[in-house]
């Protein structure tokens, strides 16, 4: 459906800018919540496509338009938030404690918030899972709106999938500020990952990690996956000596925040229909920062 042209405002960008701010500047000193409400609500577009992400990155000569129509359907959930949305994907910030799709219940997942979303939408799409976040894990996740965008996807993410971080909040302290952990994995009858140095048949996974600060007996570490494995990371950091904050499942002994402390922060990947480059990024989590920063 065709825009109202009157509906819109438009605005050029002239220099690299963080999108929250372009639109308070543009917006006459509106304030940042006002401004964070109104990307959120979907009425920000960049380059014709809408952009729910406060720290969008904009660059000189991208053009963002506000939508003003009072039609215009507005999306809310306390599960996740749509980063992203074309008419071929979505890109999701996923809440930790939300199943990605339908374990043969009536429990929410994130397909299922979607997949309402959509309906509303008065569209004939509905949500297709690409790849998965643990139950306890939150971050950014990717849905097609086809089957065809997502078997593109799934077929072609080695090569389409340019770079894939976590931020993970562990026990201790790491002797090492940064390394790569390397074992084969498998998993036993319970759904519990094992981990082995020798090749055992199982699964080959490798993990690049980086402390990024370490306090309050809490270490902050981003991870990035070279290969995508089950548990993968939750494993590895056991393997160091420093299990996931919250994880007992794999040796955790603390739970400060009541959640896992893994968090999908980056996503970056070319569009497999429009060959776009796309890059998304969330804040760490401000139950994190609490662990480390409280007295």
């Amino acid at each position: 459906m065709r825009k109202n042209i009157k509906s819109l405002l438009t605005f050029s960008v002239a220099v690299q800018a963080v999108l929250i701010d372009f639109v308070m500047e543009k917006m006459h000193g509106i304030s940042r919540n006002r401004a964070k409400a109104l990307i959120s609500n979907r009425v920000v577009l960049v380059n014709n496509k809408i952009v729910t992400h406060p720290l969008a990155e904009l660059k000189a000569g991208d053009v963002v338009q506000l939508d003003r129509s009072k039609h215009k359907m507005s999306f809310r959930s306390n599960d996740l938030d749509i980063v992203y949305e074309d008419p071929y994907l979505l890109i999701i910030d996923k809440r930790p404690g939300l199943l990605s799709m339908s374990n043969n219940t009536r429990q929410q997942t994130a397909q299922s918030v979607l997949n309402r979303y959509l309906e509303k939408g008065g569209g004939r799409c509905t949500s297709h899972l690409v790849h998965r976040l643990d139950r306890d894990t939150s971050g950014l996740m990717v849905y097609a709106k086809d089957v065809q965008t997502q078997q593109s996807l799934i077929n072609g993410w080695q090569e389409l999938v340019t770079d894939r971080r976590y931020i993970a909040l562990v026990e201790g302290e790491l002797e090492n500020k940064q390394g790569v952990v390397r074992s084969w994995l498998t998993e036993d009858k319970r759904f519990v990952t094992h981990s082995s140095t020798i090749d055992n048949g199982g699964k080959y996974a490798v993990t690049h990690y980086r402390v990024l600060t370490s306090s309050n007996g809490y270490s902050l570490v981003e991870c990035v996956l070279e290969t995508g494995r089950k548990n993968q990371i939750r494993v590895h950091m056991a393997d160091l000596g420093h299990p996931v904050v919250g994880d007992s499942k794999y040796g955790g002994k603390s739970d400060p925040m009541r959640r896992l402390g893994l968090h999908a922060y980056m996503l970056c990947f070319t569009h497999p229909v429009t060959g776009k480059y796309l890059r998304f990024e969330t804040p760490v989590p401000v139950s994190f920062e609490k662990c480390l920063n409280e007295k």
